[in-house]
């Protein structure tokens, strides 16, 4: 078969974008792929906060192939110091980079990366230039609401996740092991 032969890979940029739930989800499963076949995986988040997510303990089992940062201080729909925001995603963004210049991962995810360009946190050129420049084989994911024009056309493959319906709008509170 011609998937089982070793490939030369080209490094693809991936956008999972839009208002629906499932962004962060689909670059975890990616995640879960590239681990099963012993590749290195970094997953930075630029957003959430402290509090534990399901993903979070799971990540602890695959160490020393993933390695997971929660960088964020919380939603910035929640914030209560919004210049302290942009400096917390701002020093993600400068370990992001470093990450992506180091090269020792088939995938990096940069989750919720949309958020710091749409707030005006950071200059989208940036982050255009840093994935043009990005190692040739290295994968990118960015998750998150609001993805450009820009990085809709920078990017190989981009999926809109839409919401057709939510339990949240019947009630239903976020449940450990479906929504964190």
């Amino acid at each position: 078969m011609a998937h089982e032969k070793e490939q030369k890979t080209k490094g693809l940029v991936a956008v999972f974008t839009g208002n629906g739930k499932g962004k962060t989800t689909a670059s975890l499963g990616l995640a879960f792929r590239a681990l099963g076949h012993g590749q290195r995986v970094c997953i930075v988040q630029f957003i959430k906060g402290s509090w534990k997510y399901g993903e979070m303990e799971a990540a602890k089992k695959f160490s020393p192939l993933l390695d997971f940062h929660v960088m964020g201080r919380g939603f910035t729909w929640k914030s209560d110091d919004l210049k302290k925001d942009k400096a917390v995603a701002l020093e993600a963004w400068e370990f992001a980079k470093g990450v992506i210049a180091e090269n020792r991962y088939a995938l990096v995810i940069l989750d919720e990366l949309t958020y710091l360009s749409h707030y005006g946190m950071l200059a989208e050129e940036e982050i255009l230039s840093v994935l043009k420049n990005k190692p040739q084989d290295l994968h990118v994911v960015i998750t998150g609401r609001y993805a450009s024009e820009e990085l809709i056309a920078a990017a190989d493959l981009v999926t809109e996740m839409i919401e057709v319906k939510h339990p949240y709008r019947s009630g239903v509170q976020a449940q450990k092991g479906f929504e964190f």
